[in-house]
């Protein structure tokens, strides 16, 4: 009798707690994620879409975070129609970069998060590329509806070893970057 009191004790507890946390679905036609690509002789910037996403916040305080990318959306915004544009996003999205035809969807989960000073955290989260996970650390800045980040992804950890001077020799002015950076703006 006593364990069952305990155990109704631990559940009222954990859906009291539960119940007061706050799910905030991320508006994708708002939000954005830019990127960097840097090389030896310059670098490109691009987009690519949410496909979805949520915040959880639990007495006005982050607590959680889920997205999904839609991979397939990856574009180049600083080279124009007919002058490369199209070429570079078919090879971003060919299997030595993103593979986006085996790989649509890239994923982010987060597993702790730290508050910090005026409303910022710092996040570990699941960063899923290619089918490959690994974590990354970022700080994310919450104001109002709003949430902000940028941070660096070394692409080699994800298989994509395109272009990189760590993995192969001779490549001269040809070298691509490890790290690329992304900026997120969520919009909630």
């Amino acid at each position: 009798m006593k364990n069952l009191k305990t155990i109704a004790i631990a559940l009222f507890i954990a859906i009291g707690a539960t119940a007061n946390a706050q799910t905030k679905k991320v508006d994708v036609k708002k939000s954005t994620i830019t990127w960097v690509g840097k090389k030896v002789t310059g670098q490109h910037s691009g987009t690519v879409n949410l496909k979805d996403g949520s915040l959880v916040f639990k007495s006005n305080k982050l607590t959680g975070g889920a997205f999904n990318v839609d991979m397939t959306s990856i574009a180049v915004t600083d080279l124009k129609a007919g002058e490369g544009k199209e070429k570079l996003e078919g090879h971003l999205k060919a299997d030595d970069f993103f593979g986006t035809a085996k790989f649509a969807t890239a994923s982010l989960a987060f597993k702790t998060i730290t508050a910090k000073a005026n409303n910022t955290y710092t996040v570990v989260a699941d960063l899923t590329i290619k089918g490959i996970t690994k974590p990354v650390t970022f700080d994310l800045a919450v104001a109002g509806n709003k949430a902000t980040t940028s941070f660096k992804i070394d692409r080699t950890k994800y298989d994509i070893k395109y272009g990189s001077g760590s993995f192969f020799d001779g490549l001269g002015d040809k070298v691509i970057n490890d790290d690329f950076d992304v900026t997120v703006s969520l919009v909630f």
